[in-house]
């Protein structure tokens, strides 16, 4: 397939008080056009970095970022993001929510009644269009963030980043909005970047899982071909053999690296998840 997205050479320094800190090492990855492509790995090892450099929002000290053969350097319309906390504009609506997008990227494209037009759509994608006219403070936590989702999809990204879009929320309604990312993704076809601390949501979404190891000066460690038929249910791959396999291989990448960094901590590598382990690991 077609390459989508190319991270060529990525480097990434920050200056701290105690010198020049290496977050990221000569990352080279490319993502095909339409793949669901996850980063997991311990806190603190450049997932979010990686994201960042992607969305433009940082510039990688080397190397660079290249999006259908032409390379990206600042924020652009062509990839939409959706944070951890949905960052929804609490003085304004739902539907002003995703109108701001809308009018920043099609203002001068499309007409007044065309904008409302896809607005709504992209509402109703999400299963919002009820909720049009409520503000954040009246909508739970998993609404807001399907109108983040709306929002970012509003802008007809190329590529969707995803920074542990579902992290905040409870366990169920997690469970409902993978699978209604998973629908919008096979409708649009849209390529989706998520950076994710759950080891069974990696493998649920992916075509690929992306391990990186512990900084500093991370790098990607392992490469995963998640090759589960499509579309997926949860239920049905709770019995998959294939699925548990794919799970055992991310929880040992995993484990291992969590117990080189315990022999050797690594300066800046931020907390460990433990709780991606089985309760026999991580109890022991």
């Amino acid at each position: 397939m077609k390459t989508h997205l190319e991270l060529s050479d990525v480097c990434m320094d920050f200056p701290t008080p105690k010198g020049t800190f290496n977050a990221l090492h000569h990352i080279n990855l490319k993502v095909a056009q339409g793949e669901f492509l996850s980063l997991i790995g311990h806190s603190g090892c450049g997932k979010s970095t990686v994201l960042n450099i992607v969305a433009g929002l940082l510039k990688a000290t080397q190397g660079g970022i290249i999006v259908n053969g032409h390379e990206v350097n600042s924020p652009g319309p062509d990839r939409g993001m959706v944070f951890q906390n949905h960052s929804l504009l609490p003085w304004l609506t739902v539907y002003g929510n995703v109108a701001l997008a809308v009018r920043q990227v099609f203002g001068g494209k499309k007409t007044r009644a065309e904008q409302r037009e896809w607005i709504e759509h992209n509402l109703e994608l999400v299963n919002m269009a009820h909720a049009m006219d409520k503000r954040p403070h009246e909508i739970s936590g998993g609404m807001k963030q399907r109108v983040g989702i709306a929002r970012a999809l509003s802008m007809q990204p190329q590529i969707l980043l995803m920074d542990e879009p579902f992290g905040a929320l409870d366990a169920l309604t997690r469970a409902q909005l993978q699978d209604s990312l998973m629908e919008i993704q096979a409708r649009l076809g849209t390529t989706v970047l998520m950076v994710t601390h759950d080891v069974d949501e990696a493998v649920l979404l992916s075509d690929r899982v992306v391990m990186l190891n512990v900084g500093p000066g991370a790098t990607i460690g392992k490469v995963l071909d998640v090759d589960l038929p499509r579309p997926r249910e949860r239920l049905a791959l709770a019995e998959s053999a294939d699925y548990h396999h794919c799970r055992a291989e991310i929880l040992h990448f995993l484990y291992a690296g969590h117990s080189a960094s315990a022999a050797e901590p690594a300066a800046g590598a931020g907390e460990t998840r433990l709780h991606l382990l089985p309760k026999k690991v991580a109890n022991g």
